[in-house]
């Protein structure tokens, strides 16, 4: 009789509820790499469901029949399949970047990492369509939380309190580099990334995992496109212009070619600064992708990627003259300047990376990257500037109204430089990813880094004002620098069954020679995801962070080479929020992220313009806190756009001066950041781009004036800048789909920003603060055309 007690019951649960069978599949994306976390419900019965695991391995126990699934995932949007039967083989879903509805996320490699990843997502075609002076890649990184700056001619941004020496950049995990004399935004070329030729951009504003470099502030990786057939774009315009062409030779190679040209002289001929200026910039970029994999069956099993560029610069400015007003509404003041000299940086930089993959089974990859810098790089500069202070008469009623009533003093000021650098920077790495079970995978690597930099630095400048001849700065030395680094990391991620909880655990090692310094960084990210109606995570990230000095921190502010520098360390931790809900019947993504960073051995700085002159010494201790919200999503359907805003405060206690904490010079406490997307409701075809950046002011000081350093507040940063576009089709051509045209309105507000301060001393021995003040409203006409 005991045996025949489990048989009624089968039978009994056969006639009520029917044969039992499985439905069971498996989620890929479009290189074969599993997708976890994918959730998966019956649209007849919501309620019965399950989620995929690191395998991308799912099963449902159904009745026997067929089913519609719905799939939903945070990086993929939400997809419908009918009919899917049970009992059949496994069912296998492949999802495609293309086709996602949320754009803000795409996904790239080893999926169950990237399951917890902490990067902000960017969607590519934003970063092109945003309106900027000269369609820079960086731009679109301002627009973010945490991401700071305030010079539209430049490419450099600071992350949350830290400097732009602070960040990583990486291109298919080749690192790319900025160039090194610059000291004004105007003299700076394009950044490396080419915003044509980009397709993924992952985005770390800290608590990054260990598998990525020794940097304090953030970590931007990059991956270029791999075209899968014809497609390209000209762009030509007032300020410059751009082309691009891709496409696939056969399935075993692919090519991206790029070339840009600026040439910014009716930009800068808005500065207040009069004379002649002559900047052109131009650069070249292959990107080749080569399939070695033997038979059909096992594409992209060996792939080799190899990136090259070309970026030269040649800078040319001969002033003439200038005229600042500043003061109050009850005092105004009026500097006018004759120039006489000459200002030349010109670069030249060559670079080439190839990445080459393979894997070894469904459950291995390894990468070996190598890549290779050279910069030659000069500054030649003799200026200079005779000027005279006056106030100036603001009465309206006046009969001597906008003119000099009160001489306040005459001086001059002269900058001489000879200044050249050449540069050798040569690393290679090995990566290694195994999935070590369904709910668990292993990353190792280890890198080697050898560097020679030769800079001759000669440079003075004198101010004579008020009868006084004060010497600003002088600096000749020499440095021949060569080092030799090497890194490695180890991390492990984990996952729950339930997927509901990840760990990602790791530590990164570096030992530079210079400083003969070891450095240990663990690094800890747990990510919660429950199981709620709206899709919410959690996210928190502990984590040691340091930066082994380059070449810049080892000069002081006098130019003199310190040689115990050690490296800048930094704790960050990191609480974060996301969650994914609906507004006007699509999906947006809303993230909270509070941070507190905690460094040490801190090497303090002064910024000028775009140069950062260290103290060199590893005397300050500092703290970065603060809050960042971010909501992105289709505001208009089938646009991309988000709002952004940023709350901060960083300070630094250098030891020996006994002035406890005092602002940072990156301490910008509020940053607010938009970029929206519109078009016309019956005609898609007309669209409209609104790109902006409010912040309030960093901190300033009089030079050479350590008691009274940053101890003022500049003036607030906002810029509007908006893009006009219109679409035509060409259907009957036969290699060419659209004809665009581009109208833009730079500086749309005419906002007077002040880049920086010029210090002098009028006969009364006042410090004065004389602003030196950005770009003007300007008019830009774009035509470009895709094929």
């Amino acid at each position: 009789m005991k045996h025949l007690l489990p048989f009624s019951s089968l039978l009994l649960s056969f006639l009520l509820y029917g044969q039992k069978e499985v439905l069971e599949g498996r989620i890929i994306d479009e290189d074969g790499w599993p997708v976890p976390s994918v959730n998966i419900i019956l649209k007849s019965d919501p309620t019965i469901g399950t989620v995929s695991n690191a395998s991308g391995y799912f099963k449902l126990d159904l009745k026997k029949g067929s089913y519609d699934l719905i799939l939903s995932h945070i990086q993929y949007g939400t997809h419908e399949f009918n009919d899917v039967p049970t009992g059949a083989s496994e069912f296998i879903v492949t999802l495609k970047q293309n086709i996602r509805k949320l754009k803000d996320v795409t996904i790239e490699g080893n999926q169950q990492s990237d399951a917890i990843d902490p990067a902000t997502k960017i969607d590519a075609k934003s970063a092109q369509n945003l309106p900027s002076a000269f369609g820079d890649f960086s731009k679109v990184l301002l627009t973010l939380p945490g991401v700071s700056g305030n010079n539209e001619l430049s490419s450099a941004y600071n992350v949350r309190g830290g400097n732009f020496d602070e960040n990583l950049i990486y291109v298919n995990y080749i690192p790319v580099y900025r160039p090194f004399l610059a000291n004004a935004g105007r003299q700076e070329g394009l950044s490396f990334i080419n915003p044509n030729l980009v397709n993924d951009i992952s985005f770390y504003a800290g608590g990054w995992e260990a598998k990525y470099g020794d940097k304090l502030s953030s970590t931007l990786n990059i991956d270029y496109k791999e075209p899968e057939g014809l497609e390209g774009i000209m762009t030509i315009g007032l300020l410059g212009g751009s082309a691009y062409i891709g496409n696939k030779i056969n399935e075993n190679i692919k090519y991206l070619f790029g070339v840009r040209h600026r040439d910014s002289r009716y930009l800068l001929e808005t500065l207040e600064t009069d004379g002649e200026y002559l900047p052109v910039y131009t650069d070249v970029q292959g990107f080749l992708t080569f399939d070695l994999s033997k038979g059909t069956q096992n594409i992209n099993r060996t792939k080799l990627n190899w990136l090259f560029s070309y970026g030269r610069n040649r800078y040319l400015t001969l002033p003439v003259s200038q005229s600042t007003e500043f003061g109050t509404a009850f005092q105004t003041l009026r500097v006018q300047t004759s120039f006489n000299g000459r200002e030349e940086l010109d670069y030249d930089t060559y670079q080439s990376g190839v990445n080459l993959s393979h894997r070894w089974s469904d459950r291995f990859l390894s990468r070996w990257i190598v890549s290779g810098v050279y910069t030659g790089e000069r500054e030649n500069y003799s200026v200079e500037g005779a000027y005279r202070i006056c106030d100036i008469d603001n009465n309206p009623s006046s009969t001597s109204f906008n003119d000099c009533v009160t001489l306040r003093g005459v001086g001059t000021d002269y900058s001489y430089g000879r200044n050249k650098l050449q540069a050798g920077l040569l690393s290679a790495e090995w990566r290694n990813e195994v999935l070590l079970s369904d709910w668990s995978v292993l990353e190792a690597g280890a890198g080697y880094v050898h560097n020679v930099i030769d800079d001759q630095l000669n440079e003075y400048e004198f101010l004579d004002s008020a009868g006084f001849v004060t010497l600003q700065r002088s600096t000749f030395n020499a440095l021949n620098l060569t080092t030799n680094q090497f890194t490695g990391y180890l991390q492990t991620t984990v996952f729950s069954k339930d997927s509901m909880h990840a760990v990602n655990a790791g530590i990164r090692a570096n030992y530079l020679d210079y400083n003969d310094q070891l450095l240990l960084s663990p690094r800890l990210i747990y990510h919660f995801k429950p199981r709620w109606d709206k899709e919410t995570s959690f996210r928190i990230s502990i984590g040691q962070y340091s930066q082994p000095p380059f070449y810049r921190e080892l000069r002081d502010l006098e130019g003199t080479i310190r040689e115990n520098v050690q490296a800048q360390k930094s704790i960050h931790f990191i609480g974060a929020v996301e969650r994914v809900f609906s507004m006007w019947k699509r999906p947006f993504l809303f993230t909270v992220e509070g941070y507190y960073k905690r460094l040490s051995d801190v090497t303090a700085y002064d910024i000028d313009n775009v140069r950062l002159r260290y103290f060199a010494n590893n005397e300050a201790r500092a703290f970065a806190r603060g809050l960042d919200f971010r909501i992105n999503g289709e505001f208009i359907q089938g646009t991309q756009s988000w709002f952004s805003i940023g709350f901060l405060r960083t300070k630094e206690n250098i030891v020996e001066d006994n002035k406890g904490y005092v602002r940072r010079p990156t301490d910008q406490n509020v940053n607010l950041a938009f970029y929206f997307e519109d078009h016309l409701p019956n005609d898609p075809s007309v669209r409209a781009y609104v790109n902006s950046v409010i912040g309030s002011g960093f901190p300033l000081g009089p030079p050479n004036n350590f008691n009274a350093r940053n101890i003022f507040s500049g003036d607030e940063y906002y810029r509007v800048d908006i893009g006009l576009s219109k679409a035509f089709e060409l259907i009957n051509h036969k290699y060419l789909k659209t004809f665009w045209l581009r109208l833009e309105v730079l500086n749309v507000l005419a906002a007077d920003n002040t880049l920086s301060y010029s210090w002098i001393q009028d006969v009364n021995g006042t410090q004065l603060a004389i602003p030196n003040s950005l770009s003007a409203r300007f008019l830009n006409f774009k035509i470009s055309v895709d094929f």
